[in-house]
């Protein structure tokens, strides 16, 4: 093994390593989202959420002597990253706290599928009918675990489906988002815009202020804290590994995320959920996979390269 393989295998070693510490941690601040909307409406623990978020991006760009307002803050694909973050914040803060964190956890893992379907529509990307297949059985895996038109169907389930897309949109913005604006950038408007998601939701449930005791800001400052170091450990494992090795890596959320649900709120995974937990996951890192080797599969004709993505 040559010294560059040698590197790469460490790198991407280290970047797996910081994706599952990163997945783990938002977990964590899932768990105190929810155990804080007990008591707390849910806009105002957006409204908390992206205030403390905010606050500790803006303190971390003015230390980099950056400035917290650039021009292409308000670029088109910047202003509908921030209407997709709202809606994914919004209904996937609502799905935490009104069914069980095991089932909104699963359902967020299909945003990836719906990331390679919107790239395809939108940006043209070419997907192959393997990697179309794959979402079509992620999506059926999502609709195993919510059970439409049965007794087990719950309308609010619907809630993380549409959080699912609004990360989904979000993400898909980011890739057309002005590549001079860095990551933490990113981060802070990403919390500005939690603070315009809790406001709305405040506005339309017309809810009071209620003045959280110190439990509740253990619960709230937790989730902050948790929310920011899951990022950064995002940041760095995409930074230090490549793209295509510390992804697969995300899915280890699901595992964090149904295993604090049934340690902390005593939830219980249903065989459909299993299911449904695997296809999505399966179908998720078909897709990665498919993705990596594509190029494995190109042919010349006549000048041309042609792959069956």
């Amino acid at each position: 093994m040559t010294i560059k393989n040698v590197s790469d295998h460490n790198e991407n070693l280290f970047g797996s390593i910081w994706m599952v510490v990163g997945m783990a941690i938002f977990a964590i601040e899932d768990a105190f989202v929810k155990a804080a909307a007990v008591t707390l409406p849910v806009g105002q623990i957006l409204i908390m959420f992206g205030l403390g978020g905010a606050f500790i991006f803006a303190c971390v760009i003015k230390l980099n002597d950056d400035p917290l307002f650039v021009r292409e803050v308000v670029s088109r694909s910047m202003l509908v990253r921030v209407f997709f973050e709202v809606v994914g914040r919004l209904f996937y803060v609502l799905a935490i706290a009104l069914i069980p964190l095991s089932a909104a956890t699963v359902i967020l893992q299909a945003t990836p599928l719906v990331v390679v379907a919107g790239a395809a529509l939108i940006f043209g990307e070419k997907v192959g009918w393997r990697r179309w297949t794959a979402i079509i059985l992620g999506l059926i895996g999502i609709v195993i675990i919510i059970q439409p038109g049965t007794d087990s169907f719950s309308m609010l389930s619907i809630l993380a489906v549409v959080g699912m897309i609004g990360f989904a949109g979000r993400d898909l913005a980011s890739r057309a988002a002005p590549a001079s604006l860095s990551t933490w950038i990113l981060g802070l408007y990403g919390f500005l815009s939690i603070i315009l998601a809790g406001v709305l939701v405040s506005v339309w449930q017309a809810t009071l202020y209620v003045q959280p005791n110190f439990e509740m800001s253990l619960y709230i400052l937790g989730a902050v804290l948790a929310g920011v170091c899951a990022y950064s450990c995002l940041m760095k494992a995409m930074r230090t590994g490549e793209v295509s090795a510390v992804t697969p890596f995300r899915y280890t959320r699901l595992l964090f995320g149904i295993a604090l649900g049934i340690a902390l709120f005593g939830e219980q995974l249903s065989h459909s959920m299993m299911v449904g937990s695997a296809l999505i996951v399966i179908s998720g890192l078909f897709i990665l996979w498919r993705g990596k080797h594509a190029k494995k599969y190109e042919i010349d004709i006549n000048g041309q390269r042609i792959s069956d993505q």
